[in-house]
């Protein structure tokens, strides 16, 4: 019996209603508080330097990545097929990977005095 098999035959587990409430209030929360400081940011750029703008395209990177959250959730509720949900799945840690690179990188060009 392979791997696969024995996880799909374990019980799927089951969350209380106020968990899931929750989970989805801190998720939008989450999700509205980065589209903020990425707009923010933007905004605020031209006022305070190069390092603003990599610290809201970090916010940018977190915000897609609660996109990228909801369509591969949604891809698992619609999809029958595991491995193509698996395959696009696999690309998850990206965004917040990119968010860390662009948040060094402001923080980078934040020590380095003007000219």
């Amino acid at each position: 019996m392979s791997l696969a098999t024995l996880a799909l035959a374990q019980a799927v587990p089951r969350f209380s209603s106020s968990y899931a409430l929750l989970f989805v209030l801190l998720f939008a929360a989450g999700t509205v508080g980065w589209l903020v400081a990425a707009v923010l940011g933007f905004t605020r750029a031209r006022a305070f330097g190069a390092s603003t703008r990599w610290f809201a395209l970090s916010a940018l990177a977190m915000f897609v990545f609660h996109l990228y959250l909801v369509a591969i959730a949604w891809l698992g509720m619609t999809e029958t097929d595991a491995d193509k949900v698996l395959s696009i799945g696999a690309f998850i840690i990206f965004f917040p990977a990119l968010a860390a690179l662009c948040a060094i990188v402001g923080f980078v060009r934040l020590t380095d005095p003007r000219h």
